[in-house]
């Protein structure tokens, strides 16, 4: 199975991720098939970069985001509803 996920990088107490195409089975900074954006966590407020349309056409393929990408997609990537227009 194919996994979307978290791969850490950066140096000791100053994490930054990669978000990363992985086999399911691999170790967490082992070998990927691609690189989907980036994720920094320490910046504030948190830097979240990656590429919408390439983790879509990796999910229709089947591969299944880990609960981390899967939050930092609602909370980062999906558009946030206007606010109601409308006054008194």
């Amino acid at each position: 199975m194919v996994a979307i996920r978290l791969r850490r990088a950066g140096s000791s107490k100053r994490p930054f991720f990669r978000v990363v195409v992985t086999d399911a089975r691999a170790a967490r900074d082992s070998s990927f098939v691609e690189i989907l954006g980036h994720y920094s966590p320490r910046s504030k407020p948190a830097v979240v970069d990656v590429d919408r349309e390439r983790v879509q056409f990796w999910i229709s393929r089947g591969a299944q985001p880990s609960d981390s990408v899967r939050t930092l997609i609602a909370r980062h990537l999906t558009p946030k509803p206007a606010p109601a227009a409308g006054g008194q």
